[in-house]
């Protein structure tokens, strides 16, 4: 087994466990596909991009990358509906995404997976990372013109791939 689907076990197991302690997971669980929810999700995503595209008009642009990334985020969570998985756990929708894309059921850059985790090593930050710096510190511009512009253009691109994965064989 892969470390994604050993993970993605693992957060089914947990969802699975604290269900029958608490009557709520922070985990993920399967069930039925879901093509109006998942529908939902893209239209918060496509909400959250234009909110990062309109932060910086109104002087709030360090709040740009929380938008970016939970347009990402929503995209993820618009694929895992389609695919029966409701995630209440950042780490768990990666690993299911991940295993989505091991078991070839999704075709889907890993630059998207990649940008939605944190990893120190890498050259390019990450989309969380920039989002918690800006978050949890105390710039109130994000300046990085690039980065923005590579964020933005990758939310457009993501919410394109998105749909089509969630659409395709559905109809609209």
């Amino acid at each position: 087994m892969s470390e994604a689907s050993n993970k993605l076990d693992w957060c089914l197991k947990k969802a699975e466990r604290e269900l029958k302690e608490k009557d709520f997971h922070r985990g993920l669980v399967k069930k039925e596909q879901d093509i109006a929810l998942a529908t939902r999700h893209i239209v918060k995503a496509e909400h959250n991009l234009k909110a990062a595209l309109d932060f910086p008009k109104f002087g709030y642009s360090d709040w740009s990358p929380s938008a970016f990334f939970y347009s990402l985020y929503h995209c993820f969570l618009a694929i895992l509906a389609k695919f029966g998985y409701e995630s209440r756990n950042q780490e768990c929708s990666i690993a299911a995404i991940e295993t989505l894309k091991e078991e070839g059921k999704i075709d889907i850059d890993s630059k998207f997976i990649e940008t939605l985790k944190i990893n120190k090593d890498k050259e390019e930050q990450s989309v969380i990372e920039t989002r918690e710096d800006l978050q949890y510190g105390t710039q109130l511009e994000f300046k990085e013109t690039d980065e923005f512009n590579r964020l933005h253009n990758m939310c457009k691109e993501f919410i394109e791939e998105t749909k089509k994965i969630v659409f395709d064989g559905w109809g609209r």
